[in-house]
């Protein structure tokens, strides 16, 4: 059974940092893609980051202007999405997710695995 299991979400001020992590199993994490997302409510799922299977290769949202980073280390589990100079714009429900094919990796459709989320909320 496939199961993605985010963690590390919460409350922090405006300018804080935070790290998600996100565990995996029921899969082969070391040869998919893997990918963080957000929502929040009435909007539609936007693309934060996204790292290759092998961890060499990331991609970021152009709004986060360097403040986050993903990363992947095939000799450990989970994935990790490092938040820095949090604003409260960023607020969401954070997901996890996993693709196979490394393509077009901001399109929430090409992922095959998701995990079930957890909140972020940045506040004074």
């Amino acid at each position: 059974q496939v199961q993605l299991v985010e963690s590390g979400g919460g409350l922090v001020q405006p300018g804080g940092s935070l790290r998600l992590s996100c565990a995996t199993s029921g899969f082969t994490f070391s040869l998919y893609a893997m990918a963080w997302f957000r929502q929040t409510p009435g909007k539609e799922r936007e693309f934060v980051a996204a790292v290759s299977w092998s961890g060499g290769n990331r991609y970021y949202a152009d709004y986060l202007k360097g403040r986050f980073t993903i990363s992947k280390d095939n000799t450990r589990n989970p994935v990790s999405l490092q938040m820095n100079s949090l604003k409260a714009e960023d607020t969401a429900v954070y997901y996890c997710a996993a693709r196979r094919i490394w393509d077009d990796p901001m399109n929430p459709d090409g992922y095959d695995y998701w995990g079930q989320g957890t909140q972020v909320t940045v506040s004074s």
